[in-house]
Protein backbone atom coordinates (compact mmCIF):
# COMPACT_ATOMS: atom_id res chain seq x y z
CA UNK A 1 0.00 0.00 0.00
CA UNK A 2 1.43 3.39 -0.93
CA UNK A 3 1.86 5.91 1.85
CA UNK A 4 -1.40 7.79 2.41
CA UNK A 5 -3.62 5.31 0.60
CA UNK A 6 -6.72 4.43 2.56
CA UNK A 7 -6.16 7.16 5.13
CA UNK A 8 -9.49 8.81 4.45
CA UNK A 9 -11.29 5.59 5.37
CA UNK A 10 -9.10 5.00 8.41
CA UNK A 11 -7.29 1.91 7.10
CA UNK A 12 -3.99 1.09 8.81
CA UNK A 13 -0.84 1.53 6.71
CA UNK A 14 0.90 -1.79 6.21
CA UNK A 15 4.36 -0.83 7.50
CA UNK A 16 3.31 0.15 11.03
CA UNK A 17 4.79 -1.64 14.01
CA UNK A 18 2.49 -3.02 16.70
CA UNK A 19 3.15 0.02 18.91
CA UNK A 20 2.44 2.39 16.03
CA UNK A 21 -0.75 0.54 15.09
CA UNK A 22 -2.01 0.92 18.65
CA UNK A 23 -1.16 4.62 18.58
CA UNK A 24 -2.99 4.95 15.23
CA UNK A 25 -6.19 3.46 16.62
CA UNK A 26 -5.99 5.49 19.85
CA UNK A 27 -5.60 8.64 17.75
CA UNK A 28 -8.85 7.92 15.87
CA UNK A 29 -10.58 7.19 19.16
CA UNK A 30 -9.17 10.26 20.94
CA UNK A 31 -8.07 8.05 23.85
CA UNK A 32 -4.81 7.84 25.79
CA UNK A 33 -2.28 5.40 24.39
CA UNK A 34 -0.45 4.27 27.51
CA UNK A 35 2.59 2.00 27.23
CA UNK A 36 3.82 2.43 30.80
CA UNK A 37 5.01 -0.66 32.64
CA UNK A 38 3.80 0.24 36.12
CA UNK A 39 7.32 0.18 37.59
CA UNK A 40 8.38 3.72 38.55
CA UNK A 41 12.05 3.10 37.76
CA UNK A 42 11.31 1.59 34.36
CA UNK A 43 8.73 4.23 33.45
CA UNK A 44 10.91 7.18 34.44
CA UNK A 45 11.43 9.08 31.16
CA UNK A 46 14.59 10.64 32.60
CA UNK A 47 16.03 7.38 33.88
CA UNK A 48 18.61 5.03 32.40
CA UNK A 49 16.45 1.95 31.87
CA UNK A 50 16.20 1.45 28.07
CA UNK A 51 12.82 1.21 26.39
CA UNK A 52 12.50 -1.42 23.69
CA UNK A 53 10.60 -1.56 20.40
CA UNK A 54 7.38 -2.46 22.20
CA UNK A 55 7.34 1.15 23.52
CA UNK A 56 8.82 2.86 20.45
CA UNK A 57 7.08 4.77 17.66
CA UNK A 58 8.74 6.59 14.80
CA UNK A 59 8.63 10.40 14.77
CA UNK A 60 7.64 10.22 11.09
CA UNK A 61 4.45 8.35 11.98
CA UNK A 62 3.62 10.83 14.73
CA UNK A 63 4.04 13.69 12.27
CA UNK A 64 1.88 11.82 9.75
CA UNK A 65 -0.92 11.49 12.29
CA UNK A 66 -0.80 15.15 13.28
CA UNK A 67 -0.48 16.66 9.81
CA UNK A 68 -2.58 14.27 7.70
CA UNK A 69 -4.01 11.67 10.03
CA UNK A 70 -7.06 9.43 9.59
CA UNK A 71 -10.55 10.63 10.42
CA UNK A 72 -11.91 10.19 13.93
CA UNK A 73 -14.23 7.29 14.68
CA UNK A 74 -17.92 8.20 14.62
CA UNK A 75 -18.84 10.20 17.70
CA UNK A 76 -15.20 10.76 18.68
CA UNK A 77 -12.65 13.57 18.32
CA UNK A 78 -9.20 12.59 17.14
CA UNK A 79 -6.33 13.49 19.46
CA UNK A 80 -2.76 12.38 20.09
CA UNK A 81 -2.49 11.35 23.72
CA UNK A 82 0.61 9.30 24.52
CA UNK A 83 2.03 8.07 27.83
CA UNK A 84 5.30 6.24 28.35
CA UNK A 85 6.23 6.19 24.66
CA UNK A 86 9.70 6.51 23.08
CA UNK A 87 9.63 8.62 19.90
CA UNK A 88 12.56 7.73 17.67
CA UNK A 89 14.04 10.08 15.10
CA UNK A 90 13.46 13.83 14.76
CA UNK A 91 9.88 15.01 15.15
CA UNK A 92 9.66 17.66 12.45
CA UNK A 93 6.42 19.67 12.25
CA UNK A 94 8.01 22.89 11.01
CA UNK A 95 5.54 25.14 9.23
CA UNK A 96 2.66 22.71 9.70
CA UNK A 97 -0.87 23.36 10.87
CA UNK A 98 -1.84 20.82 13.53
CA UNK A 99 -5.52 20.67 14.37
CA UNK A 100 -5.71 17.66 16.76
CA UNK A 101 -5.18 18.08 20.46
CA UNK A 102 -1.68 16.97 21.53
CA UNK A 103 -0.77 15.66 24.99
CA UNK A 104 2.30 13.56 25.79
CA UNK A 105 3.02 12.39 29.34
CA UNK A 106 6.17 10.70 30.55
CA UNK A 107 7.54 10.23 27.02
CA UNK A 108 11.07 10.17 25.68
CA UNK A 109 12.24 11.84 22.50
CA UNK A 110 15.29 10.34 20.87
CA UNK A 111 16.14 13.53 18.98
CA UNK A 112 15.10 17.17 18.93
CA UNK A 113 11.55 18.37 18.36
CA UNK A 114 11.18 20.88 15.51
CA UNK A 115 8.13 23.15 15.66
CA UNK A 116 9.23 26.45 14.05
CA UNK A 117 6.35 28.38 12.46
CA UNK A 118 3.95 25.55 13.28
CA UNK A 119 0.36 26.26 14.31
CA UNK A 120 -1.39 24.32 17.09
CA UNK A 121 -4.54 24.55 19.10
CA UNK A 122 -3.08 23.27 22.40
CA UNK A 123 0.16 21.38 23.10
CA UNK A 124 0.97 19.61 26.35
CA UNK A 125 4.25 17.84 27.00
CA UNK A 126 4.26 16.72 30.64
CA UNK A 127 7.28 15.13 32.33
CA UNK A 128 8.99 14.33 29.03
CA UNK A 129 12.67 13.99 28.17
CA UNK A 130 13.53 16.13 25.13
CA UNK A 131 17.01 16.68 23.67
CA UNK A 132 15.97 20.14 22.39
CA UNK A 133 12.79 22.01 21.53
CA UNK A 134 13.06 24.31 18.52
CA UNK A 135 9.86 26.36 18.30
CA UNK A 136 10.67 29.82 16.93
CA UNK A 137 7.53 31.64 15.73
CA UNK A 138 5.33 28.84 17.00
CA UNK A 139 1.65 29.80 17.32
CA UNK A 140 -0.95 28.21 19.57
CA UNK A 141 -4.57 29.19 19.99
CA UNK A 142 -4.57 27.75 23.50
CA UNK A 143 -1.88 26.62 25.94
CA UNK A 144 1.67 25.43 25.61
CA UNK A 145 2.38 23.25 28.64
CA UNK A 146 5.88 21.90 29.33
CA UNK A 147 5.81 21.13 33.09
CA UNK A 148 8.39 18.76 34.61
CA UNK A 149 10.04 18.25 31.22
CA UNK A 150 13.80 18.06 30.88
CA UNK A 151 15.42 19.73 27.90
CA UNK A 152 19.05 18.73 27.49
CA UNK A 153 19.93 21.21 24.74
CA UNK A 154 17.70 24.19 25.44
CA UNK A 155 14.34 25.57 24.30
CA UNK A 156 13.87 28.17 21.61
CA UNK A 157 10.63 30.16 21.56
CA UNK A 158 11.81 33.28 19.73
CA UNK A 159 8.83 35.36 18.51
CA UNK A 160 6.42 32.56 19.45
CA UNK A 161 2.80 33.47 20.15
CA UNK A 162 0.99 31.51 22.87
CA UNK A 163 -2.74 32.20 22.89
CA UNK A 164 -3.37 31.60 26.59
CA UNK A 165 -0.88 30.11 29.11
CA UNK A 166 2.74 29.00 28.88
CA UNK A 167 3.67 26.56 31.65
CA UNK A 168 7.23 25.58 32.49
CA UNK A 169 6.67 24.59 36.10
CA UNK A 170 9.39 22.31 37.51
CA UNK A 171 11.03 22.00 34.11
CA UNK A 172 14.79 21.46 33.92
CA UNK A 173 16.46 23.20 30.98
CA UNK A 174 20.15 22.94 30.13
CA UNK A 175 21.99 25.34 27.87
CA UNK A 176 22.40 25.05 24.14
CA UNK A 177 25.61 25.57 22.20
CA UNK A 178 25.26 29.36 22.61
CA UNK A 179 24.95 29.16 26.37
CA UNK A 180 21.19 29.82 26.47
CA UNK A 181 18.71 27.62 28.25
CA UNK A 182 15.45 29.25 27.10
CA UNK A 183 15.43 31.76 24.28
CA UNK A 184 12.12 33.61 24.32
CA UNK A 185 13.04 36.94 22.73
CA UNK A 186 9.91 38.57 21.32
CA UNK A 187 7.71 35.91 22.91
CA UNK A 188 4.03 36.81 23.39
CA UNK A 189 1.88 35.01 25.98
CA UNK A 190 -1.81 35.87 26.06
CA UNK A 191 -2.31 35.14 29.76
CA UNK A 192 0.11 33.71 32.36
CA UNK A 193 3.68 32.58 31.95
CA UNK A 194 4.35 30.21 34.84
CA UNK A 195 7.85 28.88 35.36
CA UNK A 196 7.59 28.01 39.02
CA UNK A 197 10.41 25.89 40.47
CA UNK A 198 12.05 25.97 37.05
CA UNK A 199 15.71 24.95 36.91
CA UNK A 200 17.55 26.87 34.23
CA UNK A 201 21.23 26.20 33.54
CA UNK A 202 22.29 28.92 31.14
CA UNK A 203 20.82 32.24 30.04
CA UNK A 204 17.04 32.60 30.26
CA UNK A 205 16.43 35.24 27.60
CA UNK A 206 13.09 37.08 27.40
CA UNK A 207 14.11 40.25 25.58
CA UNK A 208 11.09 42.31 24.47
CA UNK A 209 8.72 39.55 25.57
CA UNK A 210 5.09 40.37 26.44
CA UNK A 211 3.00 38.57 29.05
CA UNK A 212 -0.74 39.33 29.14
CA UNK A 213 -1.27 38.68 32.86
CA UNK A 214 1.52 37.62 35.26
CA UNK A 215 5.00 36.11 34.99
CA UNK A 216 5.75 33.75 37.86
CA UNK A 217 9.22 32.44 38.67
CA UNK A 218 8.26 31.41 42.20
CA UNK A 219 10.80 29.02 43.64
CA UNK A 220 12.81 28.96 40.40
CA UNK A 221 16.56 28.36 40.32
CA UNK A 222 18.48 30.19 37.60
CA UNK A 223 22.15 29.32 37.25
CA UNK A 224 24.57 31.10 34.91
CA UNK A 225 27.29 32.41 37.23
CA UNK A 226 30.19 33.25 34.96
CA UNK A 227 28.86 34.22 31.54
CA UNK A 228 25.79 36.15 30.37
CA UNK A 229 22.99 37.08 32.78
CA UNK A 230 21.03 34.21 34.24
CA UNK A 231 17.87 36.20 33.42
CA UNK A 232 18.19 38.56 30.47
CA UNK A 233 14.87 40.33 29.96
CA UNK A 234 15.26 43.97 28.89
CA UNK A 235 12.08 45.67 27.60
CA UNK A 236 9.95 42.93 29.15
CA UNK A 237 6.26 43.84 29.44
CA UNK A 238 4.07 42.14 32.07
CA UNK A 239 0.54 43.47 32.36
CA UNK A 240 0.30 42.54 36.03
CA UNK A 241 3.02 41.16 38.33
CA UNK A 242 6.48 39.63 38.05
CA UNK A 243 6.98 37.14 40.91
CA UNK A 244 10.52 36.26 42.01
CA UNK A 245 9.25 34.80 45.28
CA UNK A 246 9.10 31.47 47.17
CA UNK A 247 6.98 28.47 46.22
CA UNK A 248 5.71 25.71 48.48
CA UNK A 249 7.15 22.23 47.98
CA UNK A 250 4.85 19.27 47.73
CA UNK A 251 1.63 21.26 47.34
CA UNK A 252 0.59 22.11 43.77
CA UNK A 253 -1.93 24.68 45.00
CA UNK A 254 0.89 26.88 46.21
CA UNK A 255 2.13 27.49 42.69
CA UNK A 256 -0.91 29.72 42.21
CA UNK A 257 0.02 31.98 45.10
CA UNK A 258 -2.19 30.40 47.76
CA UNK A 259 -1.02 31.14 51.30
CA UNK A 260 0.82 28.02 52.53
CA UNK A 261 -0.28 26.07 55.56
CA UNK A 262 1.87 26.33 58.65
CA UNK A 263 4.87 24.03 58.43
CA UNK A 264 4.95 23.94 54.63
CA UNK A 265 8.53 23.85 53.35
CA UNK A 266 9.22 26.72 50.99
CA UNK A 267 11.70 27.01 48.15
CA UNK A 268 12.96 30.51 47.50
CA UNK A 269 13.68 32.04 44.14
CA UNK A 270 17.44 31.84 43.64
CA UNK A 271 19.55 33.36 40.90
CA UNK A 272 23.25 32.56 40.51
CA UNK A 273 24.21 35.10 37.92
CA UNK A 274 23.13 38.54 36.77
CA UNK A 275 19.57 39.73 36.17
CA UNK A 276 18.71 42.34 33.57
CA UNK A 277 15.22 43.84 33.55
CA UNK A 278 16.13 47.19 32.01
CA UNK A 279 13.27 49.26 30.52
CA UNK A 280 10.70 46.75 31.75
CA UNK A 281 7.03 47.67 32.21
CA UNK A 282 5.02 45.92 34.93
CA UNK A 283 1.35 46.80 35.42
CA UNK A 284 1.02 45.89 39.12
CA UNK A 285 4.31 45.01 40.81
CA UNK A 286 7.76 43.45 40.80
CA UNK A 287 7.90 41.17 43.85
CA UNK A 288 11.31 40.05 45.18
CA UNK A 289 10.09 38.61 48.50
CA UNK A 290 12.86 36.41 50.00
CA UNK A 291 14.69 36.23 46.65
CA UNK A 292 18.33 35.21 46.80
CA UNK A 293 20.89 36.69 44.41
CA UNK A 294 24.40 35.24 44.16
CA UNK A 295 26.41 37.58 41.97
CA UNK A 296 30.00 37.92 40.89
CA UNK A 297 31.73 41.28 41.35
CA UNK A 298 31.04 42.29 37.73
CA UNK A 299 27.40 41.17 37.68
CA UNK A 300 24.27 43.19 38.39
CA UNK A 301 20.69 43.02 39.45
CA UNK A 302 19.78 45.67 36.91
CA UNK A 303 16.42 47.49 37.03
CA UNK A 304 17.41 50.49 34.94
CA UNK A 305 14.42 52.59 33.83
CA UNK A 306 11.93 50.02 35.07
CA UNK A 307 8.38 51.32 35.52
CA UNK A 308 5.94 49.69 37.93
CA UNK A 309 3.39 50.86 40.52
CA UNK A 310 5.07 48.77 43.24
CA UNK A 311 8.52 47.35 43.83
CA UNK A 312 8.77 44.88 46.70
CA UNK A 313 12.51 44.82 47.37
CA UNK A 314 12.45 42.24 50.15
CA UNK A 315 15.07 39.72 49.12
CA UNK A 316 18.32 38.64 50.72
CA UNK A 317 21.15 41.18 50.58
CA UNK A 318 23.58 40.30 47.75
CA UNK A 319 27.06 39.78 49.16
CA UNK A 320 28.71 40.78 45.88
CA UNK A 321 27.73 42.46 42.63
CA UNK A 322 25.63 45.58 42.16
CA UNK A 323 21.99 46.59 42.42
CA UNK A 324 21.16 49.25 39.81
CA UNK A 325 17.93 51.29 39.89
CA UNK A 326 19.09 54.21 37.77
CA UNK A 327 16.19 55.90 36.03
CA UNK A 328 13.57 53.54 37.49
CA UNK A 329 10.13 54.99 38.24
CA UNK A 330 8.22 53.45 41.14
CA UNK A 331 5.07 54.60 42.89
CA UNK A 332 5.37 52.48 46.06
CA UNK A 333 8.70 51.12 47.29
CA UNK A 334 8.26 48.33 49.84
CA UNK A 335 11.60 47.38 51.34
CA UNK A 336 13.64 46.44 54.39
CA UNK A 337 17.11 47.74 55.15
CA UNK A 338 18.60 44.23 55.33
CA UNK A 339 17.84 43.72 51.62
CA UNK A 340 19.99 46.54 50.25
CA UNK A 341 23.70 46.15 49.41
CA UNK A 342 26.44 48.21 51.01
CA UNK A 343 28.34 51.27 49.77
CA UNK A 344 29.56 51.12 46.20
CA UNK A 345 27.17 48.34 45.21
CA UNK A 346 23.95 50.37 44.94
CA UNK A 347 23.25 52.87 42.15
CA UNK A 348 20.09 55.04 42.17
CA UNK A 349 20.81 57.96 39.86
CA UNK A 350 17.48 59.26 38.57
CA UNK A 351 15.54 56.71 40.64
CA UNK A 352 12.11 58.13 41.54
CA UNK A 353 9.52 56.81 43.97
CA UNK A 354 6.48 58.45 45.55
CA UNK A 355 5.82 56.42 48.70
CA UNK A 356 7.94 54.39 51.09
CA UNK A 357 6.52 51.38 52.92
CA UNK A 358 9.37 49.94 55.01
CA UNK A 359 8.94 46.52 56.57
CA UNK A 360 10.49 45.72 59.94
CA UNK A 361 12.54 48.45 61.61
CA UNK A 362 13.90 50.95 59.11
CA UNK A 363 14.92 54.03 61.14
CA UNK A 364 15.94 57.26 59.49
CA UNK A 365 19.62 56.63 60.25
CA UNK A 366 19.43 53.41 58.20
CA UNK A 367 17.59 55.24 55.43
CA UNK A 368 20.38 57.80 55.28
CA UNK A 369 22.92 54.96 55.08
CA UNK A 370 20.85 53.62 52.16
CA UNK A 371 21.13 56.94 50.32
CA UNK A 372 24.80 57.27 51.17
CA UNK A 373 25.49 53.76 49.83
CA UNK A 374 24.02 54.79 46.49
CA UNK A 375 26.19 57.91 46.11
CA UNK A 376 29.89 57.06 46.07
CA UNK A 377 30.38 60.63 44.89
CA UNK A 378 28.17 63.44 46.16
CA UNK A 379 24.85 63.63 44.35
CA UNK A 380 22.03 65.75 45.81
CA UNK A 381 19.25 64.00 43.90
CA UNK A 382 18.74 60.89 46.13
CA UNK A 383 18.64 63.09 49.26
CA UNK A 384 16.14 65.50 47.73
CA UNK A 385 13.93 62.66 46.51
CA UNK A 386 13.88 61.07 49.96
CA UNK A 387 13.15 64.43 51.62
CA UNK A 388 10.27 65.10 49.21
CA UNK A 389 8.71 61.68 49.88
CA UNK A 390 9.02 62.15 53.64
CA UNK A 391 7.56 65.66 53.49
CA UNK A 392 4.63 64.47 51.37
CA UNK A 393 4.01 61.80 54.01
CA UNK A 394 3.82 64.47 56.74
CA UNK A 395 7.25 63.65 58.22
CA UNK A 396 8.68 67.16 58.08
CA UNK A 397 11.21 66.65 60.86
CA UNK A 398 12.73 63.62 59.10
CA UNK A 399 12.71 65.52 55.81
CA UNK A 400 14.80 68.31 57.37
CA UNK A 401 17.23 65.74 58.77
CA UNK A 402 17.69 64.32 55.27
CA UNK A 403 18.40 67.74 53.80
CA UNK A 404 20.84 68.46 56.64
CA UNK A 405 22.62 65.18 55.82
CA UNK A 406 22.78 66.32 52.19
CA UNK A 407 24.53 69.57 53.18
CA UNK A 408 27.01 67.71 55.36
CA UNK A 409 27.76 65.29 52.52
CA UNK A 410 28.21 68.22 50.14
CA UNK A 411 30.58 69.95 52.57
CA UNK A 412 33.10 67.11 52.22
CA UNK A 413 33.52 67.98 48.52
CA UNK A 414 34.26 71.69 49.07
CA UNK A 415 37.63 73.49 49.32
CA UNK A 416 38.98 74.31 52.76
CA UNK A 417 37.57 77.85 53.11
CA UNK A 418 34.08 76.80 52.01
CA UNK A 419 34.33 73.75 54.22
CA UNK A 420 35.12 75.90 57.27
CA UNK A 421 32.19 78.16 56.45
CA UNK A 422 30.04 75.04 56.19
CA UNK A 423 31.13 73.90 59.64
CA UNK A 424 30.19 77.33 60.99
CA UNK A 425 26.72 77.08 59.50
CA UNK A 426 26.36 73.53 60.83
CA UNK A 427 27.42 74.37 64.39
CA UNK A 428 25.31 77.50 64.61
CA UNK A 429 22.01 76.82 62.86
CA UNK A 430 22.55 73.39 61.22
CA UNK A 431 22.38 74.98 57.77
CA UNK A 432 19.09 76.62 58.71
CA UNK A 433 17.27 73.36 59.38
CA UNK A 434 17.48 73.92 63.15
CA UNK A 435 16.93 77.71 63.43
CA UNK A 436 16.23 77.52 67.15
CA UNK A 437 19.90 76.76 67.71
CA UNK A 438 20.82 80.37 66.74
CA UNK A 439 18.61 81.76 69.49
CA UNK A 440 20.31 79.48 72.01
CA UNK A 441 23.76 80.65 70.87
CA UNK A 442 22.67 84.29 71.09
CA UNK A 443 21.23 83.82 74.56
CA UNK A 444 24.33 82.06 75.86
CA UNK A 445 26.73 84.60 74.39
CA UNK A 446 24.62 87.53 75.56
CA UNK A 447 24.50 86.23 79.13
CA UNK A 448 28.24 85.48 79.22
CA UNK A 449 29.17 88.84 77.68
CA UNK A 450 26.82 90.72 80.02
CA UNK A 451 28.54 89.23 83.03
CA UNK A 452 32.00 89.85 81.59
CA UNK A 453 31.36 93.49 80.62
CA UNK A 454 29.95 94.24 84.05
CA UNK A 455 33.58 94.09 85.29
CA UNK A 456 35.04 96.19 82.47
CA UNK A 457 36.34 99.72 82.77
CA UNK A 458 34.18 101.93 80.56
CA UNK A 459 35.01 105.64 80.42
CA UNK A 460 32.53 107.50 78.22
CA UNK A 461 33.54 108.88 74.86
CA UNK A 462 31.66 112.10 75.60
CA UNK A 463 31.88 113.07 79.24
CA UNK A 464 29.20 115.72 78.92
CA UNK A 465 26.57 113.59 77.26
CA UNK A 466 26.34 109.82 77.53
CA UNK A 467 23.72 107.19 78.48
CA UNK A 468 23.84 105.27 81.68
CA UNK A 469 26.15 102.22 81.49
CA UNK A 470 24.30 98.95 81.08
CA UNK A 471 26.50 95.89 80.44
CA UNK A 472 23.55 93.78 79.16
CA UNK A 473 22.46 96.40 76.62
CA UNK A 474 26.09 96.96 75.60
CA UNK A 475 26.62 93.21 74.93
CA UNK A 476 23.34 92.99 73.01
CA UNK A 477 24.25 96.04 70.92
CA UNK A 478 27.49 94.33 69.92
CA UNK A 479 25.74 91.04 68.99
CA UNK A 480 23.04 92.65 66.84
CA UNK A 481 24.85 93.97 63.75
CA UNK A 482 21.97 95.93 62.30
CA UNK A 483 20.08 97.24 65.32
CA UNK A 484 21.58 100.26 67.16
CA UNK A 485 20.74 100.35 70.87
CA UNK A 486 22.85 103.45 71.53
CA UNK A 487 25.49 101.69 73.64
CA UNK A 488 28.29 100.35 71.45
CA UNK A 489 29.70 103.75 70.35
CA UNK A 490 29.41 105.51 73.69
CA UNK A 491 32.15 103.86 75.75
CA UNK A 492 35.88 103.45 75.48
CA UNK A 493 37.25 99.95 76.12
CA UNK A 494 40.91 99.05 76.27
CA UNK A 495 43.20 96.05 76.21
CA UNK A 496 41.42 92.67 76.36
CA UNK A 497 37.99 94.28 76.63
CA UNK A 498 38.47 95.89 73.24
CA UNK A 499 39.38 92.51 71.71
CA UNK A 500 36.34 90.95 73.36
CA UNK A 501 34.01 93.59 71.95
CA UNK A 502 35.49 93.08 68.48
CA UNK A 503 34.99 89.31 68.78
CA UNK A 504 31.38 89.89 69.82
CA UNK A 505 30.77 91.99 66.71
CA UNK A 506 32.28 89.28 64.46
CA UNK A 507 30.25 86.52 66.11
CA UNK A 508 27.14 88.62 65.72
CA UNK A 509 27.73 89.01 62.00
CA UNK A 510 28.44 85.28 61.60
CA UNK A 511 25.26 84.34 63.42
CA UNK A 512 23.21 86.85 61.47
CA UNK A 513 24.65 85.66 58.15
CA UNK A 514 24.10 81.99 58.88
CA UNK A 515 20.55 82.65 60.08
CA UNK A 516 19.85 84.59 56.87
CA UNK A 517 21.38 81.82 54.74
CA UNK A 518 19.34 79.17 56.54
CA UNK A 519 16.14 81.18 56.24
CA UNK A 520 16.75 81.71 52.54
CA UNK A 521 17.29 77.95 52.07
CA UNK A 522 14.09 77.12 53.94
CA UNK A 523 12.08 79.62 51.93
CA UNK A 524 13.55 78.25 48.69
CA UNK A 525 12.60 74.67 49.68
CA UNK A 526 9.02 75.81 50.23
Amino acid sequence: MTEGAGIRTGNLPEDLTAAEAGMWQAFRNGSVYDLRDGDADVDDPHGTVPWGPERTVRARIVAWLLLDGPPALPGRVSALKLAGVLISGTLDLAGGTIVPYVELQGCRFEKEVLLPEARFTTVRLVDCSVPRLEAARLQTEGDLHLPRCRFHGGVRLTDAHIGTDLLLNQAVVHQDRRGRSITGDGLTVGQDLQAEMLESYGELSLRSATVGVSLSLRGARLVNPYARPALNAPQLTVERTLYLTPAGLGNPLLTSGVTPARGTRMQRFECRGGIRLDDGRFGDAVDLEQARFVLEDDQELSLRRVQTPELRFLGERPERGKVVLSGARIVILVDRWTSWPGPGNLHMGGFTYENLVPLDAFPLARRLEWVSAATAEYNPEPYERLATVLRNSGEDVDAREVLLAKQRRRRETLPLAAKLWGYAQDWTVAYGYRPGRAAVWMAVLWAAASIAFSHAGHPPVNKDSHPEWNSSLFALDLLLPVVDLGQAGQWQLSDAWQWLSTAMILVGWILATTVAAGATRLLRRR
